[in-house]
């Protein structure tokens, strides 16, 4: 069947469905009329002008029920197929589609005109508009058996605010919430609204808690409203305190006593507990199980200062942080007899339980890569927590992999094999030669990181590859959103061993290669910044942001000697000088709580100078793969419109460059429980702007022809945040076609992409 054969399928298919969708006028009772929508309207009463009115609109129609039917182009497709069901016993395929978008169809009779406009009303009072007329009026359709209910709103002056102020009694606390008003986003001519006066009693809760009021709630807070001193729809503004509101209530607490219990795993009445007493907090604990001094910079709260829900939250954020600890665990017990009219006492207790201290992590997995090399992968993580009693966790990891390829015309049977060894030491505070206050860091207190490892690659056939790295670096969350991470001291040491005539071939065919693999030494510094806006559960829109800066051998040079060949060397290793920075942008838009739209953008470019020709191998960027372009293989686009040789399967270490630019958008939906689709659209390339040997390879002008297109549908397993990623893509637009060529959907050859995680 062609394509227009398949055109005419699918249409005729689409007809018949229409069709049957349309066909629920049959099963609708002979005395009823199915609700087909409603007529609302909102108009002010004479020459009124109402702020915001469409708002109002909005607001009135959400109190409008039962819902109708859910209609689209005229079609009810969830009712005909209740209907099918439940009167017609359809079999096992209309059952399955009823259960997915079957409804229970809505009929006029189920409309209660005089309790919804009751309800309209009491939300008219609530917003200031009283004594409003509403009408309704119910149109009757007798040949498609559908009722419209028109329900018609006219509203009046709405009354307004005078002045707001507190009704005094003899109490201190009064002056405490006269303060409260005085500084009220309330303002004299707003419309009475019963929603802002409970955000009101809200705020006002809030401040006085961070007063110290302990025992406040925000329901001993009463309004009244005063329209007696006006005729013109004005009215006065009382907050005053109800009756009978417990004398605690009114009254701010102070922490008199802090104590701390590091190790909390056993009843505190079985085993002896020292206490020692560490800038003015008591650490009850068996032993040192965690340092005091160590500890104590996590603490907000203070002896003496009064109680603060923010401080005693902060408290918490900041030792949850530590990486040690599984639960933290707040109380407060009042102090009785200790109090007066003006301050009472609390006492805080800090239960701290521990994680285990030792833990080990196996991973296993199956790889397949774009240049047909399969084979599986381990890797084992030890880790130690709290290694010197002050919050410090080591982590080391091994891991080997095998990979065979399994394809690849002649070169089957090539064989790869890694072996690498690992460790990272975190200390929970800053280390740094001159001290920084702990004060500075409100949000959470910045983590030390020291990193050491080693792996081997040795690829039969072709070369071996030692690497050497070791970092030393800061990572500080600011706040809520905002991650920095800096690593002053930053050095690679890449060192090729065992080539093969092959490989030679392979470098002295391109020079940019060749150069690229003798930056053997790297040291630098690199900065990340990170805005992660997709934590907002509440938001519609959200963003994310990752900037990363990284700049190589300045530092260095200052200590290097020059060589025969004008290069500097440090140790006797030529090192890289370059800058390269790059900008992750994303921005996701959510329609309902499963379905979004997802887009991103990533530019990047390094820039080569000084010791350095071109970029070094590892720091040259790629294009193509499951996180990228999907339409392409990993390492298999650009680098421009180069196009590889036929027969050469050893490509990928052509195809890349010190320029790169990707988008992305996807559109995410479920489908049922946990499986989870999408439909998407990649576009990206790398280029270069230092190679000649690849022909296209340069950045030009007319990058944006440059660009590989693919798009696709995916299908994902998520599991409370695990996801299991399945993406079947293809080409669009192949940059490395003759340039008549490339546009193309072909749809024949797709890429299949296996991954873990969303893309972005």
């Amino acid at each position: 069947m062609n394509f227009k054969n398949n055109i005419g399928f699918i249409f005729l298919l689409a007809l018949m469905v229409l069709a049957s969708s349309c066909s629920v006028k049959k099963y609708i009772p002979e005395d009823e009329f199915l609700l087909g929508d409603y007529d609302f309207e909102v108009t002010p009463d004479s020459a009124v002008v109402i702020k915001d009115i469409s708002l109002l609109k909005a607001e009135l129609e959400k109190a409008l029920s039962p819902q109708p039917n859910t209609n689209f182009l005229g079609i009810r497709p969830g009712l005909h197929y209740w209907y099918k069901v439940n009167v017609d016993s359809a079999g096992f395929i209309n059952r399955f589609i009823n259960d997915k978008i079957g409804e229970e169809p809505v009929y006029l009779s189920d409309v209660e005109e005089e309790a919804t406009r009751d309800l309209l009303r009491n939300r008219l009072e609530n917003r200031g508009f009283f004594y409003s007329n509403i009408t309704t009026k119910t149109i009757k359709d007798t040949v498609s058996k559908i009722a419209t209910v028109n329900y018609s709103v006219k509203v009046p002056k709405p009354y307004t605010m005078e002045t707001y102020q507190v009704d005094k009694d003899s109490i201190d606390f009064y002056n405490t919430l006269q303060e409260q008003v005085a500084n009220s986003p309330l303002e004299k001519g707003m419309r009475f609204d019963l929603s802002a006066m409970k955000l009101e009693r809200e705020r006002i809760d809030t401040n006085l808690k961070e007063k110290g009021y302990y025992n406040f709630n925000s329901g001993f807070l009463i309004f009244q409203a005063d329209t007696n001193q006006y005729k013109n729809r004005r009215f006065d503004l009382f907050l005053k305190l109800k009756k009978d509101v417990p004398a605690k209530s009114v009254v701010p607490y102070r922490l008199r006593k802090v104590s701390v219990f590091p190790n909390n795993t056993i009843p505190l009445d079985t085993v002896e507990i020292d206490t020692l007493r560490f800038n003015n907090r008591s650490y009850l604990q068996e032993g040192v199980f965690f340092r005091p001094d160590r500890l104590d910079p996590f603490f907000t709260l203070k002896e003496g200062s009064l109680y603060s829900p923010t401080e005693s939250k902060a408290t918490s954020r900041r030792l949850g942080t530590l990486g040690a600890y599984k639960f933290v665990n707040i109380e407060y017990n009042e102090i009785e007899g200790a109090e007066n009219d003006s301050i009472r006492y609390l006492d805080a207790n800090i239960f701290l339980s521990p994680l285990n201290k030792r833990a080990l992590r196996a991973e296993l997995q199956a790889v397949t890569k774009s240049n047909d090399f399969a084979g599986p992968s381990l890797g084992l993580t030890f880790t130690n927590r709290n290694l010197f009693k002050g919050g410090e966790i080591l982590n080391i990891t091994a891991k080997t992999s095998y990979e065979v390829q399994i394809a690849g015309s002649d070169q089957a049977g090539l064989t790869s094999t890694q072996f690498g060894l690992g460790a990272d030491l975190i200390f929970p505070r800053v280390l740094f030669p001159v001290k920084i206050s702990d004060d500075y860091f409100k949000y959470s207190i910045p983590k030390t990181k020291v990193g050491l490892s080693a792996d081997i690659l040795n690829r039969s056939q072709l070369y071996g590859l030692l690497t050497f790295q070791g970092t030393f670096g800061y990572v500080w969350q600011a706040n809520k959103f905002v991650t920095h991470e800096i690593n002053p001291i930053s050095i690679n040491y890449v060192r090729l061993t065992n080539t093969s005539d092959e490989f030679q071939q392979i470098l002295l065919r391109n020079p940019f290669l060749e150069n690229s693999f003798e930056q053997q030494f790297i040291s630098g510094l690199t900065y990340s910044f990170t805005y992660n806006g997709m934590l907002d559960a509440n938001a519609r829109s959200l963003f994310f942001v990752n900037s990363t800066v990284d700049i190589a051998g300045n530092s260095i040079s200052l200590l290097g000697s020059t060589n025969d060949l004008g290069k500097k060397e440090f140790l006797g290793q030529q090192y890289a000088q370059y800058a390269k920075a790059d900008v992750d942008f994303r921005y996701h838009y959510r329609f309902t709580k499963e379905s979004r739209i997802a887009t991103r953008l990533f530019a990047g470019y390094g820039l080569p100078y000084g010791n350095s020709d071109v970029m070094p191998f590892s720091k040259q960027y790629f294009s193509g793969g499951a996180y990228s372009v999907r339409a392409f293989r990993t390492r298999s686009l650009g680098p421009g419109t180069y196009t590889v040789p036929v027969g050469d399967d050893r490509s990928f270490f052509d195809q890349s460059g010190n320029v790169r630019l990707e988008a992305n958008v996807e559109y995410r939906f479920p489908i049922f429980g946990y499986v989870k689709g999408a439909v998407f659209a990649d576009a990206g390339n790398v280029w270069s702007t230092s190679d000649e040997t690849l022909p296209g390879g340069r950045l030009s002008s007319n990058f944006y022809n440059e660009l590989g297109i693919g798009s696709g549908i995916g299908l994902r397993v998520d599991v409370q945040g695990f996801v299991i990623r399945f993406d079947l893509a293809a080409p669009l637009h192949d940059p490395s076609l003759e340039e008549n060529e490339r546009w193309n959907f072909d749809v024949a050859n797709p890429v299949f992409n296996f991954a873990i995680g969303y893309p972005f």
